[in-house]
């Protein structure tokens, strides 16, 4: 049976079809992965045709609420299905949740950027009275090689109340050139080394 991993977050530009992209990538080196784009904006169908080599998962548009059967139904034989939620908690990214095995929130290293996000911790928890199996973790994007997180974002993510995974993604251009590559990072050989340990890293944390 598929691990479906939804990656949600009410605030647009915090990275998350960026982080939904690199770990559908990092997950079809190791088993079929689909990664479902509930997105309107079409980004990550947009990244997989922008290259001449092909995306190592399956990229697919899914359409409004979706139930977990009918995903595990829809995609049978993929190992793996993430999923890309809009920037809003609509029905869709609701439906995510309630369909998910984890739900992963990337957020910047910013105070002010994650409370803007204070009220996803209520409905990840909403979402787990219809979905007991679901487990939640922050990912930090962004972070600046060699900073560490402030004591003001230390407290707020404290206050958001979720675990913070300990791998986290750092600010580096080479994540932007694999969207505009139209690849994963690592389809990048050298180029993207680092970043696909940092990617690894987490799928390793996370037991996937």
């Amino acid at each position: 049976m598929a691990r479906v991993v939804a990656v949600v977050n009410q605030k647009g530009g915090a990275g998350k079809t960026t982080l939904a992209m690199q770990l559908a990538g990092a997950l079809a080196r190791r088993a079929p992965t689909a990664l479902l784009d509930l997105d309107p904006q079409a980004s990550a169908r947009q990244w997989a045709r922008a290259g001449g080599a092909p995306f190592p998962a399956t990229v697919a548009a899914l359409d409004g609420e979706c139930t977990r059967a009918q995903l595990l139904a829809r995609f049978r034989g993929q190992a793996y299905l993430v999923l890309d939620c809009p920037p809003a908690l609509g029905p869709p990214a609701l439906s995510a949740l309630r369909a998910a095995d984890l739900a992963l929130v990337p957020v910047l290293p910013s105070p002010v950027d994650l409370w803007s996000s204070l009220t996803l911790p209520q409905e990840i928890a909403a979402a787990r009275r219809d979905n007991p199996r679901l487990c939640a973790h922050l990912v930090v994007n962004q972070l600046e090689p060699g900073s560490a997180l402030s004591a003001a974002m230390h407290g707020a993510l404290a206050e958001f109340g979720l675990p913070v995974l300990a791998a986290g993604v750092r600010r580096r251009a080479v994540y932007r050139t694999a969207a505009l590559e139209g690849v994963a990072v690592h389809q990048l050989g050298a180029r993207g080394r680092a970043a696909a340990a940092e990617i690894d890293a987490i799928l390793e944390e996370l037991q996937l």
